[in-house]
Order: structure tokens, then C-alpha cells, then sequence
């Protein structure tokens, strides 16, 4: 897709919009990562499929019919998913899930850790507006943190690890942002869907976000409630060696440059990844 006109930029939820708003790649043959404004979404199966394939994360507030204009682009006219799978329910992830659902009438699943913040019972502990970082990190206090309710729409993912209508994926339990954060690998070639355990963009800096200046990170500072258990998903994220990875935040990154970034990444973590201060940084 083209980059939007100024009246669509200036009707998004948020006046942040990076360059690669809009535009889709294929990652795999059968991963198609798209740039929502400032998050990502991807579109897993194959475009010969039309009627074979999920969505992982729902993108921005207001993002629908972008949404609904990339799957058709994709996919072809009245292609609706099997399943959307989400890596958590923040605000920018889960943009325009209820719209998709009401439209789709297709199951949503999540960690179970997650399910109170997508069935309405509970709030996430809101943005840290005052964690070291750029613009984006204090333009946090004006984010949504109300949740989503999907009702019996949303289900836990199955115990086994196995993921719904993905045959060949896992999913990786990777808390710290998150609760129930999870990431999705396939082992044949390796591909991993990170979500937002890591990033390949410094998201809390405002150049970084618009101009996508590619740097592995740990996960959106101001969202992370626990540091913790974030290194530990990172450590274990990195133990499967992935070939290449989409994250929630930045470009895809593959092969040696992703392979020494994640092991930099797990090294030095506290100093990378870590705020110095913050409302969760446990010093």
C-alpha cells in the first residue's frame, strides 16, 4: 500500500507516523509484515490461500479499514481470516480488534494471563510517562489503557503450545512487557514473531520511530512493567536462534546481523534495554 495522504495522517489515533506506514513486506513466502502507523501487524499464509490464513495483532486504534484494504490486497475481495492470534493486548495492538471481530465473526486467541484485559475486567498499570527515553515515552500518559472486551470471543491458547489454525508454530510464554506476552516460532525455518518482547527500533525516541532507524532493543520502556522477566524472554527468545524475526516496533531483522544483536541484546540488556529511572525499573 502507499503512504497516506495529510488528512488520513492527521485523523490517526496518535501525531506519530513513521515512513514505513502502510507498506507490507514479505518476510516469508507465507509472512506478510505490514506497518500500521507506528506498529506492526502480520498477515501469516499464503496469498493463493485466500481463506487459510491468520492475522497476529490488530495494529492501531482507528487502523480497520487499513486493515481491511491490506488483507483485500493480499488476499482478494471478502477474505477474512481463520483466527487472530495476539501477542498482547496493549492498546496499539489490539487498535482494531472488536471492529475486525464484529466484521469477521473469526475466534481470538491470547494468553490466558491476558484474557482479563481483552474481556473488559481489568486495566493494564498505566504508561510511564516518566521513564527515560525520547518524545514517544512522554507522550505515553495520553495513550489508551482501557481494555478491550471481546466477550466469549477471545479463548486462552491451548496449554500444548501448539497455536490455532497455525500448524507448525509454537508459542513462547515471554512475559515482562506484558503478563501474558507470548511470541510465535516456526522451527522449520526458524521465523519468529516477537511482538514486543523485542524491538528493532529505539521506540521511546520520536526520530527513531518516524525514520525507523534500525537498532535491536529491548522492549517500549514505557509499557514494560517488568524487567526482569523481559531479559528472561529475551534470553529464551534467543536460545531458539532464530533466522529472522518480526517484532511489534522497527523492520524485520534476519541472519548474522540479527544473530549478533540478539546475543549483544542478552549480554547487555540492563545497560541496553534497562532505563536508568522509571515508575517499574526496580533498582
Amino acid at each position: 500500500m502507499e503512504h497516506p495522504g495529510t488528512d488520513e495522517v492527521e485523523n490517526q489515533f496518535i501525531p506519530v507516523t513513521s515512513v514505513k506506514h502502510g507498506i507490507g513486506e514479505e518476510v516469508t513466502g507465507d509472512v506478510y509484515n505490514v506497518t500500521i502507523q507506528i506498529v506492526n501487524i502480520c498477515l501469516v499464509g499464503f496469498p493463493e490461500k485466500p481463506y487459510d490464513w491468520v492475522l497476529i495483532d490488530t495494529g492501531m486504534p482507528k487502523s480497520t479499514n487499513q486493515i481491511i484494504d491490506e488483507v483485500e490486497e493480499r488476499f482478494g475481495k471478502d477474505s477474512k481470516p481463520k483466527a487472530i492470534l495476539l501477542t498482547h493486548g496493549h492498546f496499539d495492538h489490539v487498535g482494531a480488534v472488536e471492529d475486525l471481530v464484529q466484521k469477521w465473526q473469526v475466534p481470538v486467541y491470547a494468553h490466558e494471563l491476558e484474557l482479563p484485559f481483552l474481556t473488559g475486567k481489568s486495566e493494564y498499570p498505566p504508561p510511564d510517562p516518566t521513564v527515560e527515553g525520547g518524545l514517544v515515552a512522554k507522550m505515553s500518559a495520553l495513550f489508551p489503557n482501557e481494555p478491550v472486551n471481546l466477550g466469549n470471543h477471545v479463548q486462552a491458547l491451548p496449554a500444548d503450545g501448539t497455536v490455532p489454525e497455525m500448524p507448525g508454530w509454537r508459542w513462547i510464554f515471554t512475559p515482562g512487557h506484558s503478563p501474558g506476552h507470548v511470541s510465535f516460532f516456526r522451527d522449520n525455518d526458524r521465523c519468529l514473531i516477537a511482538g514486543d518482547a523485542f524491538v528493532t527500533v529505539k521506540q521511546e525516541s520520536l526520530y527513531s520511530v518516524v525514520t525507523q532507524q534500525q537498532e535491536i532493543n529491548g522492549p517500549p520502556r514505557y509499557f514494560t512493567t517488568d524487567w526482569r522477566a523481559a531479559w528472561d524472554s529475551v534470553k529464551k527468545l534467543e536460545s531458539l536462534k532464530p533466522a529472522i524475526a518480526v517484532t511489534g516496533h522497527g523492520m524485520p531483522m534476519a541472519g548474522e546481523k540479527l544473530r549478533t544483536s540478539l546475543d549483544k541484546l542478552v549480554r547487555e540488556f540492563d545497560s541496553i534495554a534497562i532505563p536508568d529511572y522509571g515508575r517499574y525499573v526496580d533498582h
